[in-house]
């Protein structure tokens, strides 16, 4: 394959996304390309969407992470570049959400009166598309951050990993909607709340979610009003960096049938969004276990029972096996590096257990950066 290789990404690119269905080790992968990044030289920030500790764990970050990157030490003995850097951190979608309205409010009152609105207390951290629009709120804000010249996104699992894709279009999207429009009319026309809810679409909204939560809902939005074109301009911007020739998306997958056929769709869903993945990485697969095929091991295993020694031909069994797994695993991939073309591409062995500290990411540099031998 040719194209940039998984070193010239790191190298050059502004953001990093990592991409990928449940399980196949996105989050390991995310914080060792910001190691390597930042033993490379670079000041990279690695930001978790999932509220999940596990890259607080990885990192060594034994207090944990929140909304404020931290910076954390390389391994010692590590070879830091000059001027590089490692920085974490994991979303919250809250305290996000609070700031926006702080920045975009025309004055400390009308932010206070959001901030303070039982409306805004039930959604804020839990609307539907609030964490995947919020995390592209801090993607933005990260990029624009003097600190760093990296950052690397650990996204969730594919299908919610496609709603922070989708994010800053849908909140324009609602902010247009005739139904947001009208409930920030009063604001801009003098009408009252209680008249608002003599509209018709209103009335039947209101039978559905109940009177009061309707309310509450009203006077979010017309706190709202005045607002609601920084929120629309951001989402455009958000937009835009998401489709910059300087985002770059990493695929991670693991040779099952299933992860590869929600990394097939993944990469479908990429390239219709005009987002090529740049970077195809394989984690958990079995090694070639050496020259030779499994045919050539069940000749060694047959000719070793001949001779009676059965713990020998066990042996030569068992190769055979692992062999035979190992070439399954490269023919269900071969598909999905045919439709990733020329990304780059790397293999993870399959290990004896979890990643779970700086020195499990420092080893697991040497396979991802390592020139990949397997001809699939």
């Amino acid at each position: 394959m040719s194209g940039l290789s998984l070193d010239d990404l790191i190298r050059t690119a502004s953001v990093v996304v990592c991409c990928g269905s449940g399980g196949v080790g996105k989050t390991t992968t995310a914080a060792t390309l910001a190691l390597a990044a930042a033993l490379r030289g670079r000041r990279a920030v690695v930001v978790t969407i999932d509220p999940a500790r596990r890259l607080a764990e990885a990192l060594g970050a034994v207090d944990g992470l929140n909304n404020e990157p931290r910076r954390l030490q390389v391994p010692l003995g590590a070879p830091e570049a000059e001027g590089g850097e490692l920085w974490a951190m994991m979303l919250d979608a809250r305290a996000t959400f609070d700031d926006l309205v702080r920045t975009y409010a025309p004055t400390p009152e009308q932010a206070q009166g959001i901030l303070s609105n039982g409306f805004y207390h039930n959604v804020a951290g839990a609307m539907s598309g609030t964490q995947e629009y919020m995390a592209g709120e801090k993607l933005f804000a990260l990029v624009h951050d003097e600190r760093f010249d990296l950052v690397v996104v650990d996204t969730p699992p594919t299908r919610r990993a496609l709603d922070f894709l989708e994010a800053p279009g849908r909140l324009t999207r609602f902010l247009d909607h005739r139904v947001a429009r009208l409930m920030l009319a009063p604001a801009r026309t003098g009408l009252r709340v209680m008249n608002l809810a003599a509209q018709p679409l209103l009335r039947t909204l209101s039978r559905v979610v109940g009177g009061s939560a309707l309310t509450d809902a009203m006077a979010f939005l017309q706190a709202f009003e005045g607002m609601e074109r920084g929120f629309r301009d951001r989402a455009h911007e958000v937009e835009r960096l998401l489709g910059s020739p300087q985002t770059r998306y990493v695929l991670v997958a693991s040779p099952r049938h299933d992860t590869i056929d929600e990394a097939r769709f993944f990469t479908d869903e990429l390239t219709r969004r005009q987002r090529p993945v740049a970077a195809l990485i394989i984690n958990r697969l079995h090694p070639l276990y050496g020259p030779g095929d499994v045919a050539q091991a069940q000749h060694q295993a047959h000719q070793a029972r001949t001779a009676g020694d059965t713990e020998v031909a066990a042996l030569w069994d068992n190769l055979a096996e692992l062999r035979g797994v190992a070439g399954a695993e490269r023919d269900e991939l071969a598909s999905l590096r045919d439709a990733v073309g020329t990304a780059a591409y790397a293999e993870v062995p399959l290990l004896d257990g979890d990643v779970t500290d700086m020195d499990g990411l420092m080893a697991l540099m040497g396979p991802l950066f390592a020139p990949t031998v397997s001809e699939g």
